[in-house]
């Protein structure tokens, strides 16, 4: 099947930004426009003479519909070369049909203005109808404009590790208290799909979370290799004195030296009880995964309290 020769003109050449791309086109189109005006306005008592009213607007409405197809091809190429720049090709159909819906659209109420049928006019007699669709495809219409703008904005691609944080879900209930958690989502994005992100959770599984969420979402996004922010909160009796806590950190730092000769592990006291005390260890490291490091924090930590007089010996 050999392609027009419209369609070749407009193709993407290897190599042009989309911006070029979408200009050059736009001036094709513009061209083609000034084109058509100028044969059904200043030449039509000459070019057209004989033709019937009804002709004319049947000529009128064949150019409203090649100008339209100039106008998408013009689009869907650039997007194509915005998509092929980022990897995306895979989510190239799903642009090509939004913008040449919306540009279908467009061209069908020219179509009902060319032959007397008043836009508003429409919008009016259907606004009963229209009203009752809208509120039944509301959640899909919102995750269809929020995987598009996803796409188009590109805050993240396949294989990027990523944590969101919304509201739309429940908060996670924090382990210690009086420590702030954020009620997130983390894992690998696999792929934004039209109505939902798929994500390969941390914990395992896949979660499907729904675009309008993650795009008002809170998106954390690590950086590879950049330590971040580790509170390990314990709650010790009055027989564990502070100087003995303090004299752990050693053997803290000991668990993780490659961090801690970057930023030794602190120690801050955070609450004091009746009969027991707070304190919080404070260690950054590159390490993702918060269960790991606090295991092997608590255990160190462990290793250095002694028995509660009385405890059993191990058998």
């Amino acid at each position: 099947m050999r392609a027009s020769p419209w369609g070749s003109a407009m193709a993407a050449p290897d190599g042009s930004r989309p911006g070029r791309i979408l200009l050059r086109n736009l001036v094709l189109v513009i061209l083609l426009a000034v084109g058509l005006f100028i044969l059904f306005t200043i030449f039509n008592r000459v070019v057209l003479h004989g033709f019937s009213a009804t002709e004319v607007i049947l000529l009128e409405a064949g150019a409203v519909v090649l100008v339209a197809f100039a106008v998408a091809r013009a689009f869907t190429s650039a997007a194509d070369e915005v998509l092929r720049r980022r990897g995306q090709v895979q989510h190239g159909a799903t642009i090509r049909i939004f913008l040449n819906l919306l540009i279908g659209v467009g061209a069908i109420l020219a179509l009902f203005e060319l032959a007397g049928v008043s836009a508003e006019s429409i919008f009016l007699g259907s606004a009963f109808a229209g009203i009752i669709i809208g509120l039944a495809a509301q959640t899909v219409l919102a995750n269809v404009f929020a995987g598009l703008l996803l796409v188009l904005a590109n805050p993240f691609r396949p294989g990027d590790r990523v944590s969101f944080i919304s509201s739309s879900y429940g908060a996670f209930a924090p382990s210690y208290p009086h420590e702030m958690m954020y009620p997130s989502y983390s894992g690998t994005v696999e792929d934004v799909e039209l109505l939902y992100t798929i994500l390969q959770l941390d914990a395992g599984g896949v979660a499907k979370v729904p675009n309008s969420v993650v795009l008002g979402a809170l998106v954390l996004q690590p950086k590879a290799g950049a330590p971040k922010a580790h509170r390990v909160r314990m709650t010790f009796p009055y027989s564990v004195s502070l100087p003995l806590l303090e004299s752990a950190l050693a053997d803290v730092a000991a668990a993780f030296p490659k961090d801690s000769a970057r930023t030794p592990p602190r120690l801050e006291v955070t609450d004091i009880g009746a009969s027991t005390w707070d304190a919080v260890i404070l260690l950054w490291s590159p390490i993702l995964d918060d269960g790991q490091v606090r295991d092997r924090i608590m255990r160190t930590v462990l290793e250095r309290i002694p028995a509660p007089p009385g405890t059993p010996a191990p058998t």
